[in-house]
């Protein structure tokens, strides 16, 4: 199941920070694509440098390669870094469909705010799973999940347009919210118990972590 779009007007115009993120996140991969046309070497290192490493979190310590910053800085360049096509591609597009809404509800600059927040939930979540990994997380997961887990409180029974696949055939449908939403937690809270971040490369814990800060922080607005 694929949400591709939603049935929710938005009052504010164009949602510039969540296009502003997009593109961030787009000009990281592109320089990314351009490091790993040197063979892969390149690319490497900026990942291992620039991904947030549990190990050197929980430290201090800055492994090879290091950076000219101090470590912590990690916790948010990795947020704006993918390992591949589908990676960011999956998460631009569901940061997309319901992005808008969130910075609508919330305004620009808190919606800012509560998506870099988010992120940083979900690095502690990664984190606190595997404190001692010395294998690099990055992505845009953990605070798309955030916006996630806010969109879901906020508009719970607001549609939402899906891609079903049924082995070789696609239909689309419209869901509401809690359901397409609920089902994406559910998931990433199952994985998260039965796969090891290391063996898969996703970051479960991340996903979980970010969307329950992005719903605790939306919580209080509810009131």
């Amino acid at each position: 199941m694929i949400p591709y779009s939603d049935v929710n007007s938005r009052n504010n115009g164009l949602p510039l920070v969540t296009i502003t993120i997009i593109i961030v996140n787009a000009l990281v991969f592109l320089y990314e694509q351009m490091l790993d046309m040197g063979g892969g070497r390149e690319l490497q290192r900026f990942i291992l440098a620039y991904g947030v490493v549990p190990f050197e979190i929980t430290t201090g310590q800055d492994l090879a390669p290091r950076i000219p910053l101090p470590i912590w800085f990690t916790l948010f360049s990795s947020m704006f870094m993918h390992g591949g096509w589908m990676h960011i591609i999956g998460n631009m597009l569901y940061l997309w469909v319901f992005g808008d809404n969130v910075e609508d509800r919330l305004g620009r600059l808190n919606f800012l705010l509560f998506y870099l927040i988010s992120g940083l939930a979900a690095d502690a979540a990664q984190i606190l799973s595997d404190p001692v990994s010395r294998t690099p997380s990055l992505g845009a997961s953990g605070a798309v999940a955030g916006v996630l887990g806010a969109y879901l409180l906020f508009y719970p029974k607001h549609r939402v347009n899906c891609l079903i696949f049924l082995g070789i055939f696609i239909s689309r449908t419209q869901l509401p919210a809690i359901l397409v939403l609920g089902f994406w937690f559910v998931l990433q809270l199952f994985n998260s118990f039965v796969s090891s971040g290391a063996e898969s490369g996703v970051a479960y814990w991340a996903h979980v972590g970010g969307f329950a800060a992005g719903m605790l922080i939306a919580a209080p607005l509810l009131l």
